[in-house]
This record gives C-alpha cells, sequence and structure tokens, in this order.
C-alpha cells in the first residue's frame, strides 16, 4: 500500500487521531465501477479525473444545479472588456501541504493546462493569463468568448512550490511525481490509495469553505467493476454510497426499504467512432451511412439500458444550443445493405474493435450488440474488452478500427464535443484529441472554431447546428444513446443535494445523518 506525500506528518497524525473519536455515521463507504487512473488532474481529461478533482482540489468556479456558476477559490469575477476577465480569489485558503494560495498558483496551473495533451484544446482560446496581484488574475481570450466561466471550471490550482519541488511532469499513463502524490486546496487530503482496492480520504482539517454543512471525516473509495456485486454490496450495507447503478437494478433498489435511487436524464452521448485511417472501407461515407442503418439504438436502449437512456442521432442533447431538432435516429437494415454495395462491400469486410468494460453503463454489452448487428450486414468484427485502465492507452494509440467513446460536455456546450471528437486531431492545439475516428472535415473546423468567440446566441446555435448537420450527413460516427445517470444510497446519507447532470458528486458537501 503507497502513503502519500501530501500532509505535514504531525497534521497527518493529529487527522487520524481525530478520526478515530468521530461517530461512524461519518465515515463513508463508497463505491464506483472504476478508481481513478491517477492522481494528476491535467493527465486525463475524463468523467473520473473531475469527480476526484471535485474531492481534492476546488475549481476556481463550479457549476450549481440551475446551471449557473458559484465561485469557490474565486470569490468574485467582472468583465473588464470584451477579451479581458478578472478573477478575484479567496484569501486565506492553504493548500494540504501549508502552503498558501495565490495568484502566482493560479497563472501556474492554467499554463500547465495549456501544456495538457488532454486540456490543452479547451485553453486555447485563452492567450494570456497574468497575477495583477497576490489575489487578483486577468484572463485574456483571442476574441470575445461566450464561455470563459464554462472553461474557469476546469481551473483546480495546484500548488506550484509542491509539484516544483516534487515534479511537475504530466506523464500520460506514466509514473510521474504528480500522478501519485497531490497537494490541493480541497475538502479532502488522500491518506491510503492501493490502485484497483481502495483510495481512503480524510478530511482537510484546514478547508477554506467554513460553511460547507459536509460532515464525512473518513470517505474510503472501493472499486467495484461489475454492477452487481456493487449493488450487492449496497444492499448488504457493506457500503453506503454506489454509482453507476446499472439500469436492471434499478426497481430491485428503489423498492428496498433501506436505500434511496436518485435518477437524472443524462447528456453524455456514448458514440462508436470509425478510423477511417486504418480501414480503407471506413474511409467511404457510404460504408459509415450503411453501418449507422445497421445499428439499432431504439434496441440496444430498450433491451440493454433497460430503457435508461435516450436514443440519439446526434451529439448535442435537447436543450443544447448545438442540438438539431431535424435530425432522426437511422435504423434500416435493407438500406445499410444496399448501401454496402453501393459502396463496393456486398460481400463485407473485416474490422476490430475494442470497447471498455467498466467505464459506460454496459458498455462491453452494447459492443457485443453492436457487433452482432454490423454482422448482419456482413462487416465481421473483432471484438476486445478491457478495463479502462487498460483501454485508454490503447485508445490513444487509436489501436482499433472502431473504438467506443462516451462524452459529456462539461462546459455544458456544443461546440465542447466537436473541439474533442470531431475536429481534424492537431497535437499542437489539443484540437481533435479524442477524435479517434482521425474525421476531419474543414467546415466543421471552421464553425467550431468561430462559434468559440460568437457571443450572438443565435448566430452561434446556427453554427453549431450545421456542424451536427454536417456529421449526421457524413456518418462521421455512430451515435448510440445519451446515457441516464442513476446513484443509491442507504437512507441517511443525504446524497440528492450533493448529486448533478455533471455527475460530479460534491462529496465535500454531503451530510450523514445518524
Amino acid at each position: 500500500m503507497k502513503t502519500l506525500r501530501h500532509l505535514a506528518t504531525a497534521s497527518a497524525t493529529a487527522l487520524l487521531m481525530g478520526a478515530a473519536t468521530l461517530a461512524p455515521a461519518q465515515t463513508l463507504n463508497f463505491a464506483y465501477d472504476a478508481d481513478p487512473v491517477s492522481l494528476d488532474p491535467h493527465e486525463q481529461l475524463s468523467g473520473g479525473t473531475l469527480q476526484l478533482s471535485h474531492m481534492i482540489f476546488d475549481p476556481l468556479v463550479r457549476w450549481n444545479k440551475d446551471l449557473g456558476f458559484d465561485g469557490r477559490l474565486a470569490s468574485d469575477w467582472e468583465r473588464v472588456d470584451d477579451t479581458t476577465m478578472r478573477f478575484n480569489l479567496r484569501e486565506g485558503v492553504k493548500f494540504h501541504s501549508g502552503n498558501d494560495m495565490t495568484a502566482e498558483d493560479v497563472v501556474w496551473t492554467i499554463e500547465r493546462l495549456k501544456s495538457s495533451a488532454d486540456f490543452k484544446g479547451i485553453f486555447s482560446g485563452w492567450t494570456s493569463v497574468e497575477a495583477i496581484d497576490d489575489y487578483t488574475v486577468e484572463i485574456k481570450t483571442d476574441g470575445p468568448s461566450p464561455l470563459v466561466l464554462h472553461t474557469a471550471t476546469y481551473v483546480f490550482p495546484l500548488d506550484k512550490k509542491f509539484y516544483e519541488e516534487g515534479g511537475a511532469e504530466i506523464a500520460k499513463h506514466g509514473d510521474s511525481f504528480a500522478s501519485s502524490n497531490v497537494s490541493g486546496t480541497g475538502p479532502f487530503t488522500i491518506a491510503e490509495r492501493e490502485q484497483g482496492v481502495k483510495v481512503v480520504f480524510e478530511r482537510n482539517p484546514d478547508y477554506w469553505d467554513a460553511e460547507s454543512p459536509g460532515n464525512v471525516q473518513t470517505a474510503i473509495l472501493t472499486p467495484i467493476k461489475e454492477a452487481p456485486t456493487r449493488v450487492a454490496a449496497l444492499l448488504s450495507g457493506d457500503v453506503d454510497f454506489i454509482a453507476p447503478v446499472p439500469p436492471t437494478d434499478l426497481e430491485r433498489i428503489e423498492n428496498d426499504e433501506n436505500t434511496n435511487l436518485i435518477t437524472m436524464s443524462g447528456t453524455r452521448i456514448i458514440t462508436l467512432q470509425l478510423n477511417q485511417q486504418r480501414n480503407e472501407a471506413l474511409a467511404n461515407p457510404k460504408v459509415r451511412l450503411a453501418m449507422d442503418n445497421a445499428i439499432n439504438n431504439a434496441g440496444i436502449v430498450e433491451k440493454i439500458m433497460k430503457g435508461f437512456g435516450t436514443v440519439a442521432a446526434q451529439n448535442s442533447p435537447e436543450g443544447y444550443l448545438g442540438h438539431n431538432p431535424d435530425l432522426e435516429p437511422r435504423f434500416d437494415l435493407e438500406k445499410a445493405r444496399a448501401l454496402m454495395e453501393e459502396a463496393g462491400y456486398a460481400d463485407g469486410f473485416s474490422a476490430s474493435m475494442m470497447c471498455p468494460n467498466n467505464r459506460y453503463v454496459n458498455d462491453y454489452k452494447i459492443c457485443e450488440a453492436a457487433a452482432a448487428m454490423l454482422a448482419q450486414i456482413k462487416i465481421d468484427v473483432d471484438l476486445t474488452t478491457m478495463p479502462k485502465a487498460q483501454y485508454w492507452p490503447e485508445y490513444d494509440e487509436r489501436a482499433a478500427d472502431i473504438m467506443m467513446i462516451g462524452w459529456h460536455a462539461d462546459t455544458e456546450d456544443s461546440a465542447n464535443f466537436y473541439e474533442f471528437l470531431n475536429m481534424t486531431p492537431n497535437a499542437d492545439t489539443g484540437k481533435g484529441q479524442y477524435n479517434s475516428g482521425n474525421y476531419s472535415n474543414a467546415r466543421v473546423d471552421e464553425l467550431t472554431m468561430a462559434s468559440l468567440n460568437e457571443t450572438d446566441n443565435e448566430k452561434r446555435a446556427e453554427m453549431l447546428q450545421e456542424v451536427e448537420q454536417i456529421l449526421y450527413d457524413e456518418a462521421a460516427y455512430i451515435p448510440l444513446h445519451w446515457q441516464d445517470l442513476a446513484w443509491a444510497a442507504r437512507k441517511g446519507v443525504n446524497i440528492e443535494p450533493v448529486l448533478n447532470v455533471m455527475n460530479f458528486p460534491y462529496l465535500g458537501d454531503l451530510v450523514i445523518e445518524e
């Protein structure tokens, strides 16, 4: 078991001694389907990373239930001009190391984000960041930007001195100082971590947010990959809180008198990407259209997801500016076969496929069903599934012709989908970082970039909806469904107030009753 360097020994000892006298109700045992692959918040842009970040770090601002913004390490902010936003920082905030948090740490963090392969695309429009004084930061953008506050939700200030002394390298899927050591400002520190076994969080005794109602002193995360085992652990009382809840067990949990089930419509799109450079057949738009017509999205939602999802035909869910109401899900097997013949593939072809088996709800089952459906148009799919810790390095290598990716736009904006999933991959800018299909369309790139500097919502919506139309017409990828959200907890663990559509439970504010 690895104990992390994050607190002075005296502080850590005092904290652990104090924890022994606390009421059991202040200990949270919780289970997710996997644990974080790294402690470095800039190594991988994923839901798991952002969930962790909200426990051991604090953002400048964070989303609230109304999809507005609450100040966290930024106490307030003001727009100086069309391209300048000024953030005023809270004074007296300390990192877990004991170092004071200042504007210098925020500037250093943003510059590090701009160097991260995964995050640089989000911050490419932030042309400069400057510390005006110890507690004031000014951010300049490359034009009028409607998304400065949206982007600021990704800024979790890091302890510059701590990381520069230990090692500030961002090592993708690597073993760096930052991937296994942490100093944040968040409600919890990490006392113990054994990859794939457990993570032990302890309450930060110097946490700046004295108004937080949270009373959890120790939180123990146990990754449980198998959904039935995870549910059984909750119902038996071995854990207090689980996520995600599999659709097959929603009714069972709802009928259990000792548990509470919370569900929410989701905005994470589940997709299959088709690598046009690895497999010649996938470069043909008629083949891609045939594949889209061969996969029965509605059947997958009904049979595999047990109705716990919304059938999709595009990235943008209803309510997003980019949602195009004219787009309908495809499924027409005869049309699919005709398209294969028109494309010169009446006899089919072979394709490799990789999917995770513990990242999205029923991920591997969805891929198995999709492979069987593609067989009906004579596409012979060689499917490999694996845990997400092994999957993401393979994904980064574009190691298969067809790969699954789910995406929640953490900016709650359509452009975020296109920046990462659909723009032409560019290692320098970070655009297209998760476009494993190597899809490229100059108009998609142009419209996406233009939308980032358009402050007129009506004009912006036209741009974003045009992108969705292009992606649909070219079958740039296969959209499957938007994944709904479900969490469950034993009664007395008041999880509902700390949940949100982003699926970042704010566990620092969690209240456990006796």
